[in-house]
């Protein structure tokens, strides 16, 4: 399962509605590909239909989809949103990643 912040509940409600998605109907679907500097990067945008092979949860009033396989990278991570000085964009604060890249967007095992 994913845990998302607060801080990053309330911006994805303002880009859901920025982007004609409803928070309570759409779905923010979150994977994993490969590339990166670190070998695997994250995926993250907003979707209007789960597959069958989606795991879907609800946390902190946020409907997630993701993909089986990306699933076993994700167990446990949580989803936050910095707007200070250094950047703005959503942090993935991933315990299984046992290396990220400077700039947080890519890691592996």
């Amino acid at each position: 399962m994913i845990k998302v912040s607060d801080t990053a509940k309330v911006k994805i409600a303002q880009l859901m509605a920025e982007e004609g998605f409803s928070q309570e109907q759409d779905f923010v679907r979150v994977g994993v590909k490969s590339g990166g500097c670190s070998g695997l990067s994250y995926e993250l945008k907003f979707d209007k239909i789960s597959k069958e092979e989606d795991k879907v949860f609800v946390d902190n009033a946020v409907k997630i989809i993701i993909d089986k396989k990306s699933f076993l990278y994700l167990i446990g991570t949580v989803l936050e949103y910095s707007g200070g000085l250094n950047g703005k964009g959503f942090v993935f604060n991933n315990p299984n990643a046992s290396r990220t890249c400077g700039c947080g967007e890519s890691f592996s095992l």
